[in-house]
């Protein structure tokens, strides 16, 4: 069949790779894709927020299945507009990706339904929740309620810096206000991220990761889209791996399909391991980024097929197996990210990277100019390692950046290695 994967960052070149391998592929088309797409099918020049030109391209080109990579299009209702002409598409509804576009909807459907999670509160004014901050004392956690790209959580040690956090919230980009903010209690221990592939009624565990969003190393500085990976996470065992999916995934599925609303698609859990068990940080309604280049890195079985399931709502008949091997990923990052980035140095090195064994290199933020590939966004490069154990594919993807040239780029050299 002929695939449209819908995206442009390293997770989309990681879905990418493994689509590429599917013996169930005729063509794989990337919209709007990057150059490391490009080497695994055909990159087309589509507006993925003009849902009807989306459409009509899948209908002249016979789509049979189309992927979706980020949450924006999964929030605008891509799904849904597709579906009503007849188009296969994974992932899941507007309305199920709430779970990700709104964190207050999130948090009050923890509440109704039980599922452990911080307690909370939501204000759609600052006023308000600067007498919060200012009542409940530090430390706490602020989060902007809609997408914000990995950037919108602060976790403030101190009232002065949640307070800032609050006021940079409802100032908004170039001041336009930001309609609510969501308050929430510090949860302490460490993180695990857990994806479940859903088709409605049925869950299927895709794999655990570690991540690591903070920009600096031992855990410093502001939060980032992800800085770096590894999968499967160290914390995981099959008595945790039963309690998430009975106490947090299978009671947020159930409570979606109460609401109308079943939820297709991966499913991709944040939580924190508590002293009263797994908590949820916050749901994503999509694969995360960058752990979805070490799960694919993983992944023994055919993702088409796994898609399809979840689309076909045939999930229960499926198994998902990984390579026992594990692999970690180093993000490459440009001068100045998570702000303002300097884009635009030429990148060198990359065969020589990639000839490491055991080594992958997904591409993000990446522009071709005649031969030379360039640097054109935050996150430039995803180097991504296997090896019979952790630190062998930490040394391969450590090896592997060693020999990659962007000038002002930097990287965490800790990952994989910092104990949380």
């Amino acid at each position: 069949m002929n695939i449209l994967l819908i995206g442009a960052g390293g997770r989309e070149h990681a879905l990418a790779y493994a689509i590429a391998a599917s013996p169930l592929l005729d063509r794989l088309y990337c919209a709007p894709g990057n150059p490391g797409t490009a080497e695994c099918g055909t990159n087309v020049a589509l507006d993925i927020g003009d849902h009807a030109a989306v459409a009509q391209f899948c209908q002249a080109n016979e789509i049979g299945l189309v992927a979706v990579g980020p949450e924006a299009p999964l929030v605008a209702g891509i799904v849904d507009d597709l579906t009503t002409h007849g188009i296969k598409v994974f992932g899941p509804s507007r309305a199920a990706a709430r779970l990700e576009g709104s964190k207050g909807f999130t948090k009050d459907l923890c509440a109704r339904a039980g599922i452990p999670t911080a307690a909370y509160r939501r204000f759609n004014n600052a006023e308000a929740a600067l007498s919060h901050v200012a009542e409940s004392g530090a430390p706490l956690v602020v989060k902007v309620d809609g997408l914000a790209q990995g950037k919108g959580v602060t976790v403030a040690e101190t009232t002065a810096e949640a307070a800032e956090a609050v006021r940079q919230a409802f100032a908004g980009p170039s001041g336009k206000a930001r309609p609510e903010v969501v308050i929430e209690e510090r949860l302490l221990g460490p993180e695990l991220s857990f994806f479940a592939l859903c088709d409605g009624r049925h869950v299927l565990p895709l794999g655990t990761a570690e991540d690591y969003k903070r920009v600096g190393e031992g855990d410093t500085g502001p939060n980032t889209g992800g800085m770096g990976a590894f999968s499967p996470s160290r914390l995981i065992d099959p008595a945790l791996e039963a309690a998430i999916l009975g106490q947090i995934v299978r009671p947020t599925l159930e409570a979606l399909a109460d609401m109308g609303t079943p939820y297709r698609g991966v499913l991709y859990a944040g939580l924190m391991l508590t002293a009263e068990g797994p908590k949820l940080i916050e749901y994503n309604v999509r694969f995360g980024d960058p752990e979805c280049q070490v799960l694919m890195m993983r992944l023994k079985d055919d993702i088409v097929t796994l898609m399809l399931g979840a689309v076909d709502g045939v999930l229960e008949t499926m198994s998902a197996r990984f390579r026992g091997e594990p692999a970690l990923t180093v993000v490459i990052a440009a001068k100045g990210y998570p702000g303002t980035v300097e884009a635009g140095g030429a990148i060198h090195g990359l065969a020589a990277a990639a000839a490491v064994e055991g080594v992958v290199m997904f591409q993000a933020g990446t522009r071709r100019q005649g031969e030379q590939l360039l640097a054109s966004g935050g996150r430039v490069l995803n180097v991504t390692a296997s090896g019979p154990t952790l630190e062998t594919a930490r040394q391969r993807a450590y090896q592997a950046v060693s020999l990659i040239d962007l000038p002002g780029s930097f990287y965490r050299r800790d990952i994989g290695k910092w104990s949380r």
